[in-house]
């Protein structure tokens, strides 16, 4: 009997930067209300970039969710299959994570232990230049239909997860409470309180400086 694949459930970017931390909220949303098989893992990736290469080597399937800039309306979802998931990582770079997880899937490609199966999840974003912002509302109201084309795609290999109620998710290995959403919102500054969109102060000096080389 042949033992069941190796599933990476992989969130990447950062929450620093407004929708860029779709992905890791996925997954958020994922280890708060959902029982994976033990042959499942999730993995909160970040900005990791080349350090996710062992994982990703030892995954049979993998699927990602991220925000990529496909050119698209905000908040539109879109699935990627198979050998399109590289292009599409690198569809408009955003931030250093997206070069960084080409580069991983081309190394682990090259060390023999690329996935079988790959899915990537990928959001439009609305907003990222706001650092130490959140996601916004029609971002955020995409990770339930995210995690919906995950549940399906993970069903072709026998993966059908159980909703966790309040208790049961007491006995469960959840990220600290201080790295989740709320906690987040309810903890930074107003941006009347912090420039979150780069100080015009120092912005208005950066044209001046560049025509006096």
């Amino acid at each position: 009997m042949s033992s069941p694949p190796k599933v990476l459930i992989l969130g990447i970017g950062n929450l620093l930067w407004a929708d860029e931390g779709f992905g890791v909220r996925c997954v958020e949303a994922l280890a708060a209300g959902w029982r994976f098989p033990p042959n499942v893992t999730l993995l909160d990736g970040g900005t990791q970039g080349i350090y996710l290469v062992d994982q990703v080597r030892e995954a049979d399937v993998l699927v990602v969710f991220d925000a990529v800039d496909y050119g698209l309306a905000p908040g539109t979802l879109k699935r990627v299959e198979g050998d399109a998931v590289p292009k599409f990582m690198g569809a408009k770079k955003m931030s250093l994570h997206q070069t960084g997880f080409q580069e991983v899937l081309a190394l682990a490609e090259l060390l023999g232990g690329y996935p079988a199966h790959l899915l990537l999840i990928g959001v439009q974003p609305l907003a990222l230049e706001d650092f130490g912002g959140s996601l916004r509302p029609e971002i955020r109201g995409r990770i339930g239909p995210a995690i919906a084309i995950a549940f399906e795609y993970l069903r072709d290999f026998g993966i059908t997860p159980s909703p966790l109620d309040r208790v049961a998710a007491q006995g469960v290995n959840l990220p600290h409470p201080a790295l989740g959403i709320t906690a987040y919102e309810l903890g930074r500054p107003a941006p009347e309180q912090a420039c979150r969109v780069g100080d015009a102060r120092v912005l208005s000096r950066i044209p001046a400086a560049a025509g006096a080389d």
